[in-house]
């Protein structure tokens, strides 16, 4: 496969950036409009892909990123001399998995649907980069709003939260009592 100027571009700006970038930062560097962008990423990550090459391309919401393929994740530790991340606790995937379909959220809410006090595990969560407050609720007391993170996307193998999948309806789902859409109402009344 030969490569045009623009999919070099791209490909030399990702990886000298080490981190995601987004997609309108892309197109005003490159000179390219949104439509080029994503032709261009797809032919890169089908090219990694088809080649089974040890980097691929990813998605992240609007943003994109060069990365190592995870089938070569025990040599990237090796040789970075890198420990495996400590893998979540049961309290850690509830509180986690409650942000993400549910979020924004606050401890209120997450603790009413565990019926647990859950403050060491939202700051571990934290700590991690896997949640993060991203404002605060319009009520008495205006508690924190808690969200998942661009590194969530990226340790769950995700490119948005929508493409998480769908949760079973569950009998009695009482979980709505605290939800952020009743404050919004509760609010316009």
């Amino acid at each position: 496969m030969e490569f045009n100027e623009t999919e070099c571009a791209l490909e030399a700006v990702l990886f000298a950036s080490g981190e995601s970038v987004p997609e309108e930062k892309l197109c005003a560097v490159l000179g390219i409009d949104i439509d080029t962008l994503e032709a261009t990423v797809k032919t890169l990550s089908d090219y990694y892909d088809y080649n089974r090459r040890g980097i691929k391309l990813i998605k992240l919401d609007n943003k994109y990123q060069l990365c190592s393929r995870a089938d070569y994740g025990r040599e990237v530790r090796n040789a970075l001399e890198t420990r495996r991340r400590p893998v979540l606790s049961q309290s850690a995937l509830e509180v986690l998995a409650i942000v993400a379909y549910k979020q924004p959220v606050t401890k209120a809410y997450i603790e009413q649907i565990r019926g647990v006090d859950s403050d060491y595990t939202i700051g571990s969560l934290a700590d991690k980069a896997l949640i993060e407050p991203c404002g605060r609720l319009d009520v008495p007391g205006r508690p924190i709003l808690y969200r998942t993170t661009e590194n969530f996307l990226r340790s769950f193998g995700i490119s948005s939260v929508k493409n998480l999948p769908e949760l079973p309806e569950l009998p009695n789902d009482n979980a709505d009592q605290l939800s952020l859409s009743q404050f919004e109402s509760e609010e316009k009344q």
